[in-house]
């Protein structure tokens, strides 16, 4: 497929790779043009693991003269991750990566990238612009810890004792952010290979009141999510000592930097963040196809 680029006339190829290894090492290189907003990609095809990767579809849209523009990772029953280098990437290019899912017969229930990449995506792949924004979330990163006012009590990791309640935390935490939810069984199992790793911080004033997770890493940082409070604990400052005491930990090991996820419209979240030094680096959207 000809398009016209930033050099002249190139020709589109779209590739699909048959596993994780080929891909990590042509795309990795991509998606660290904007580590932050990718770090969800770049931790799902970076992460050593033991898991069944068959049926994860991994497809890029490039050209022998500009390399790759568009690359996709997909893997079911969650959304379909997008990352556009350079910035916006001709309509040619998405269509490409629609045409390939629709021919295998992969139906993605929505799409998750920066903003533009989605809404155009959305409207390719499902012909029409009568998609549903689930969700706007807005990437923030870390380099140095700001000052804040400790709340009462202290920080320690998860233990063995914790099992008891943590897993109903995790999935709050999933049904608050509205994204999957995993059982109460399968949260167990995930906490289970926490126990003794230092990446679970639990903050404790009395009883356990607020929790953040070190969730993966990317090749110059390290990512934060799961942090919850109940909501009978909220506004005592609970959640921001405790991503405080991760972020520090974490930088603290040689992280470059800390990032997170933070849902854009939950301003009491992202002041939290915002208090503790975090800044915004881009905003990402998911949006579910009619």
């Amino acid at each position: 497929m000809p398009v016209v680029t930033g050099r002249g006339v190139s020709f589109l190829e779209l590739k699909r790779y048959d596993n994780i290894e080929k891909f990590r090492a042509e795309v990795l290189p991509v998606l660290l043009e904007d580590e932050v907003a990718n770090n969800l990609f770049i931790g799902l095809i970076a992460r050593e693991s033991t898991r069944q990767t068959s049926r994860w579809q991994f497809v890029t849209v490039g050209s022998a003269s500009d390399g790759i523009c568009l690359a996709a990772l997909y893997i079911e029953p969650f959304d379909l991750l997008l990352y556009e280098s350079g910035g916006a990437v001709s309509r040619s290019a998405l269509e490409c990566i629609s045409q390939e899912f629709k021919r295998i017969g992969c139906t993605p229930q929505g799409v998750m990238a920066k903003k533009q990449t989605a809404e155009r995506f959305s409207e390719v792949f499902t012909g029409s612009a009568a998609n549903n924004p689930h969700m706007r979330i807005t990437a923030m990163r870390l380099d140095v810890l700001s000052d804040y006012t400790k709340a009462s009590g202290a920080c320690r990791t998860l233990e063995n004792r914790d099992l008891f309640f943590a897993p109903y935390w995790e999935r709050a935490f999933s049904e608050d952010c509205r994204t999957k939810a995993f059982s109460i069984s399968e949260n167990l199992n995930r906490l289970m290979t926490r126990l003794g790793k230092g990446t679970h911080f639990i903050w404790e004033d009395g009883v356990p009141v607020s929790q953040a997770v070190h969730g993966r890493d990317t090749p110059n940082g390290a990512v934060i999510n799961g942090v919850y409070t109940p909501p009978h604990y909220r506004g005592r400052g609970y959640a921001t000592s405790v991503v405080a005491e991760l972020s520090a930990s974490l930088l603290s090991r040689g992280k470059g930097f800390c990032c997170l996820f933070a849902d854009a419209s939950n301003i009491t979240a992202r002041n939290v963040y915002l208090k503790l030094g975090y800044y915004d680096v881009g905003e990402l959207e998911v949006i579910k196809f009619v």
